[in-house]
């Protein structure tokens, strides 16, 4: 019989097949003790493995490219983390065999994060699959990791590991239902990414049967168990349908009235650009710069190294506008060299513009490699600063971007409600605001943007965000400046008509969703868009403002 469940759906699309689980390594293994003469050769085994299983990781993120390069990279940091590894030698020294005191190293370490609060759940998530990897390869039994099928299926798993979601083959996964994770969780990043459907926070994922028929819709968050014939029906033509709207739409981001919408794509490096220009977009609204500062966790990339990359980004888009965000570091990306290893509680704490302006010298060098990698290249070339709380931060970000000589617009993420609440101020200091409405979200509502128990309150439909963002615009068009989105609310194409309608400029997100987004702004005039904002605030609940909008736009 036909049942309905409800996740929170992450990647538009839909996909009808058989469920298939994750397959997982043994997570823990026997605690034996091993004579003191085999400490040398278990410590050795021990390296040889996190050696092994981090250049694993950095393999995949080569082949993956982009955001998920970034990721991967990161976690492969984490596994050859001194640290750790200095704990591991010292559990083998007393006893342990490799395998154990990799996992009971581990285990110390994730107890430390979750006593924080679970502010660094993310971390906790990418830290159990490396601890899985390396576990494996000592035990010798397979990597956890995708089923291998010669049919294609939906993939089912507690959560997926950023490894597994980067080298995903749709053309063997239709779709994945997760049992934890959000929207803004890497996992959904890369969903998106690669224009897979997901659905995630599905409560009870887990139970469905090995080979039962569902239907994934990774738009409204609906999973299906044993769809009818009728259902599956349905679900297609409006695929279809959806499909068909995609291949009519092209050119630049208009209402159906003519009201200019920029739309703009995500990018982490040079690796994401080919399918951000195969989308249409019509610049970069959010280049995201941590990817060269993840290579080498003890020391910022030189000035050349910097150029290089960001040259590669501006080239792209001759004419186009390219918005450069600086250095994001802190909280669930930290770096030896800049973030305090301490803090109690890291999301509130040293990120973002605050670690940069501690550290001036790094926030120069990259300003000004920036200014020579823009030279001659006829690009509108903007530099925004990540958690900008108030004037005073962004004076000082200003001042910096003119001291290093760069010429270009300066602007300001609203990521705190602080600087919601206060843009006009802000907007005294900077030319443009960049609306990050993930952080935006995390930080209005006290929800880790990692943590599946409170997806809801990282909706992007709940109306204290519109609210915000109705506050950045409306002061940004008071002062005649520009007020984009760059978070992954963008992605959706029913909000980005109400983003539009609250009066935001531009919008950004993954180059996937471009089309999307791209059709259902042209089948809409501004006024619609308008009405339909309006009434999405005008509601309590984001299940509410989703439903106002959608009623609106639909002519119900």
């Amino acid at each position: 019989m036909e049942t309905t469940l409800r996740g929170v759906g992450v990647s538009h699309g839909v996909a009808i097949g058989e469920v298939r689980h994750m397959g997982t390594a043994a997570l823990e293994p026997p605690a034996k003790q091993n004579p003191a003469q085999d400490a040398e050769r278990e410590q050795g085994r021990a390296r040889k493995a996190v050696d092994a299983v981090a250049a694993d990781l950095i393999a995949r993120g080569n082949l993956a490219g982009g955001e998920a390069q970034a990721v991967l990279e990161a976690q492969a940091m984490m596994a050859q983390d001194p640290e750790l590894m200095a704990d591991v030698e010292r559990r083998v020294t007393v006893g342990s065999s490799a395998e154990r005191a990799v996992y009971d190293a581990f285990a110390a370490y994730r107890a430390l994060l979750a006593g924080a609060g679970e502010y660094l759940a993310g971390r906790v998530a990418d830290l159990d699959d490396v601890r899985n990897r390396i576990v494996a390869r000592l035990l010798g039994v397979p990597m956890p990791g995708v089923p291998d099928s010669d049919e294609p299926y939906v993939l089912i798993a507690r959560d997926l590991a950023p490894a597994d979601t980067a080298l995903l083959d749709p053309a063997l996964v239709l779709g994945f239902v997760t049992e934890e994770g959000g929207p803004t969780s890497h996992s959904a990043i890369l969903a998106r990414a690669l224009g897979v459907p997901a659905v995630v926070a599905l409560p009870g994922a887990g139970d469905l049967s090995e080979g039962t028929l569902i239907a994934v819709d990774g738009s409204t968050g609906e999973v299906f168990v044993e769809p009818s014939e009728q259902k599956r029906g349905e679900l297609e033509r409006a695929a279809a349908e959806r499909k068909a709207a995609l291949a009519a739409s092209s050119g630049p981001g208009t209402t159906s009235d003519g009201h200019k919408v920029p739309l703009l794509a995500n990018v982490g490096g040079p690796g994401d650009v080919p399918a951000a220009v195969e989308a249409g977009a019509e610049g970069v609204g959010l280049f995201r710069t941590e990817f060269l500062f993840l290579d080498d966790s003890e020391r910022a990339p030189s000035e050349e190294k910097q150029i290089e990359a960001y040259r590669k980004v501006l080239e792209a888009f001759p004419e186009g506008r390219v918005v450069v965000r600086v250095l994001d570091a802190g909280a669930d990306k930290p770096l030896d060299f800049l973030t305090p290893a301490d803090e109690p509680n890291p999301a509130l704490g040293v990120r973002g513009l605050r670690t940069l302006l501690d550290h001036p010298d790094v926030l120069h060098t990259q300003l000004t490699a920036l200014a020579r990698a823009a030279e001659g290249l006829p690009v509108y070339l903007e530099v925004m600063a990540p958690m900008v709380a108030d004037r005073m931060d962004a004076k000082a970000f200003a001042d910096a971007c003119r001291e290093a000589g760069l010429r270009a617009k300066f602007g300001a993420m609203v990521e705190i409600p602080s600087a919601a609440l206060r843009a006009r101020s802000i907007l005294q200091e900077v030319e443009f605001l960049s609306l990050g409405t993930n952080d935006l979200a995390q930080y209005t509502f006290a929800a880790d943007r990692q943590v599946g128990a409170v997806a809801r309150l990282q909706d992007p439909w709940q109306p204290a965000l519109l609210d915000l963002v109705a506050l950045s615009a409306e002061a940004a068009k008071a002062e005649g400046k520009s007020c984009g989105v760059c978070g992954e609310a963008a992605s959706d194409p029913l909000l980005a008509c109400v983003l539009t309608g609250l009066g935001v400029t531009s919008l950004s997100m993954g180059a996937a969703s471009i089309p999307y987004v791209r059709a259902a702004l042209a089948k809409h005039t501004l006024a619609q868009c308008e009405r339909a904002a309006a009434a999405a605030r005008a509601v309590d609940t984001a299940e509410e403002a989703r439903a106002a909008a959608r009623a609106v736009l639909s002519g119900e």
